[in-house]
């Protein structure tokens, strides 16, 4: 029982202790909080407790013993403390009502510190009623700083208004009389932003309107003076005065961060005038933006066309499609191992616009089958960048409005580029489905409302400078902040043995399409001129390790600043590329030797690598010799047979009764080898690499068959509704699957 009770008293002893030590700890803290609160209320406390005794005691000392000294003093102390609340009176502005409030304290506390000295030389400091004086009016004015610095820290300072100096002798000049400046700031990266307010008979629209003007009050470039509204209160804004151009030198390549990464990270384009980097991130937005850039020829679309791929080039999961009728391999012609399917001919640039309606369907179904409303990484299909150079000169309005409308949510990026997207270049309809933008330069200032929204022109982000400043212009969209979009930007400049190493190296990153994408696409994907290299490319590690040691070697060989490379970058041989979903069955069947124009060989190119691309040339002028002889031989290979003069109704919707065109009957073949027939021959089109035709070419085939149009015009319609041939609504027909071989 003893044992218990001592050990219970030790128990509570314990206990005591742990209360004392958690009572301490928190007095500590609770002191030191008040302390660190505290401290910087104390300053005029200090103040007032100190200078006054001392300063009067001092005058006391030298000039209170003698009358007349101590009166000429105590006027000469009045007459300094007249003229020093005057001074403070004066410097200490009243534009707001915060520096009216500051005004008359500094001014009053000014006044009465310098009557009590004063008094002081000759009442001294501690006789009655000075120090009384001393005691209560030190504590009043030490506690009025003190709430003055409470009321600013709880609600903040009003801005300062700014309308002085240079700024109001331009006023009238410029229209400013109706406008309220205030708080005007230097960023440090040559701009100088402010905010501004218009009187009751002004709006923010008539400020804007004199953006052009005020550049050229101040000097700037025309675009150099940004006007954005408030959105909470139209009677305010914010000016941005660009005084410093950063831009001007030119902006650094910044290489991708690593190899292998999504396509949903961030894409370097350029940098923003502040000096802040311009990227975009389209495929992680809430909504996949399609992008129109615009800009005069040699206002540098190109080079940020470069840039774009040369970053997507190096990501998995990534496939790039890419049309260019215009400049072919000029533009790109370094870089096309990048891109999976690179088309130079009006005939396949089609092929591929009406293959796609089909590829949407099936990565439509794919994405319901994963449970996804829209694309993200976790799918089994690629990410894809569909990207159109003149698109007017590719497809009609109709074809692009509807593929604009409806590859957004399965992951197809549309990107358009062309000089000038008036409604006869690009409708409406298209441009309103194109909600990214990229303005270069244009020549005339309404063309960027073309591109641009009215809310960034309204504010004066026009680039009306045409080809004078290359790479500079306006970005919307595709993951940019609202704010950044009135702000100038430039493109990278690029180095094209740099760029070239660095698609190369990066190979073994890049995926395959997938197979869902690859097979909607059919017949003209399988038979594309033009193949890229990824990670399923035959010996790709090899070709790759020399790859990367060769774009060491460009980078280091760039002009100084041209490649930016960021911290933690490096560049091993990629001999293990990361893990990556399983090539598409129709890669093993493509095509080794694709007919493009073959590449300059490398340095490190063996011998027979070079004959083969001696050889793959001599292929290529052949079969163009083939197709232009070809060519030249009419459509019909009999042209005395008697079905020769035949023609076709270009809509085969119902058969004609009342024709007049008979076939000539072949008895003996069954409705299974009649359909053969004609598939063959469309088959045998498909191996040539012809696609496109029309009724009439089936005419020898339906005659073989021994049957009549009616016949034909009904397996037409199967092989449309059997999604083997699409129907092109002008009489003419593309083959996506072979009839003999269907995916």
């Amino acid at each position: 029982m003893g044992r218990a009770k001592k050990t219970a008293e030790a128990a509570a002893g314990g206990v005591g202790s742990e209360l004392a030590s958690a009572a301490g700890n928190l007095g500590r803290t609770i002191g030191g909080y008040v302390l660190a609160k505290s401290l910087p209320y104390t300053p005029p406390w200090i103040a007032a407790a100190t200078l006054p005794p001392a300063a009067g005691a001092a005058v006391n000392a030298m000039w209170g013993s003698e009358a007349m000294s101590a009166g000429l003093a105590s006027a000469g102390i009045a007459l300094g403390g007249a003229a020093l609340s005057a001074v403070t009176w004066k410097t200490s502005g009243a534009a707001t009502a915060h520096r009216k409030f500051r005004r008359v304290q500094a001014t009053t506390t000014v006044a009465a510190s310098m009557g009590w000295l004063t008094c002081a030389v000759s009442a001294g400091p501690f006789g009655r009623p000075m120090l009384d004086l001393w005691l209560m009016g030190g504590a009043l004015l030490a506690a009025s700083w003190n709430v003055r610095q409470l009321m600013s820290a709880g609600q903040g300072a009003d801005p300062e208004e700014t309308n002085g100096g240079t700024l109001a002798k331009l006023t009238s000049a410029i229209g400013w009389e109706k406008v309220a400046v205030r708080d005007a700031k230097g960023t440090g990266k040559g701009t100088v932003k402010a905010q501004i307010e218009v009187a009751p008979s002004s709006t923010i629209g008539a400020v804007q309107s004199t953006a052009a003007t005020v550049a050229a009050a101040l000097h700037v470039p025309p675009s150099g003076v940004i006007v954005t509204p408030d959105p909470e209160n139209a009677a305010r804004g914010m000016v941005s005065i660009r005084v410093a151009d950063l831009l001007k030198d030119g902006v650094a390549f910044l290489m991708p961060n690593a190899f292998g990464m999504l396509p949903t990270e961030e894409i370097p384009l350029g940098m923003y005038a502040d000096g802040e980097l311009w990227a975009i991130n389209p495929f992680a937005a809430a909504i996949l933006q399609h992008v129109l850039v615009m800009g005069v020829t040699g206002a540098g679309k190109s080079e940020l066309l470069r840039t774009l791929l040369a970053h997507l080039a190096t990501r998995q999961k990534m496939t790039v499609f890419l049309i260019d009728l215009a400049k072919g391999r000029q533009t790109v012609g370094h870089m096309a191992d990048g891109i999976d399917w690179f088309i130079q001919d009006a005939k396949e640039a089609k092929r591929l616009l009406k293959s796609l309606p089909a590829a949407i369907k099936a990565r439509g179904d794919v994405l319901a089958s994963e449970g996804l409303d829209q694309w993200t990484p976790e799918s089994s299909l690629n990410a894809m960048l569909v990207w159109i150079e003149e698109a007017a000169d590719v497809a009609d309005f109709n074809e692009l409005v509807e593929t604009a409308r409806k590859v957004r949510s399965v992951g197809i990026w549309l990107g358009i580029s062309l000089q000038r997207a008036t409604w006869d270049n690009l409708s409406t309809d298209i441009r309103a489905n194109l909600q990214g933008t990229i303005c270069m330069g244009v020549n005339e200032a309404k063309d960027a409302g073309f591109a641009l929204p009215d809310s960034v022109t309204d504010a004066g982000a026009v680039p009306a400078w045409g080809s004078d400043r290359p790479g500079y212009g306006f970005a919307t969209g595709m993951g940019i902040p609202n704010e950044r979009w009135t702000t100038e930007v430039r493109s990278s400049l690029t180095t094209r043995d740099v760029l070239a190493a660095l698609v190369a190296a990066a190979a073994p990153y890049r995926d395959p399409l997938d197979t869902t994408t690859a097979d909607a696409l059919g017949q003209a994907y399988a038979q594309r001129a033009h193949h890229g290299t990824n990670r399923t490319t035959p010996g790709i590690e090899q070709h790759a390790a020399a790859a990367t040691e060769a774009l060491r070697q460009a980078i280091a060989a760039a002009p100084a600043g041209a490649v930016a490379i960021p911290a933690g970058l490096t560049l091993p041989a990629p001999a293990a590329p990361p893990a990556a979903p399983s090539a598409p069955a129709t890669a093993a069947a493509l095509p080794a030797t694709p007919r493009t124009a073959p590449a300059a060989p490398s340095a490190h190119d063996t011998e027979d690598e070079l004959m083969s691309a001696a050889e793959q040339a001599a292929e290529m002028e052949i079969q163009d010799t083939r197709d232009e002889i070809l060519g030249a031989i009419p459509g019909d290979p009999e042209p005395d047979a008697a079905y020769a003069d035949l023609q076709l109704d270009d809509d085969v919707a119902e058969a004609d009764d009342d024709s007049d065109m008979e076939f000539e009957q072949q008895e003996g073949m069954s409705a299974e080898e009649a359909r053969h027939t004609l598939y063959a021959e469309l088959d045998g089109w498909v191996q040539r690499g012809r696609l496109e035709f029309e009724p009439a070419d089936l005419i020898p085939a339906t005659v073989a068959a021994g049957r009549k149009r009616p016949w034909m015009q009904g397996q037409l319609k199967k092989l449309v509704e059997d999604g083997l041939v699409q129907r092109d609504g002008h009489g003419s027909y593309t083959i996506l699957h072979s009839p003999l071989q269907p995916a």
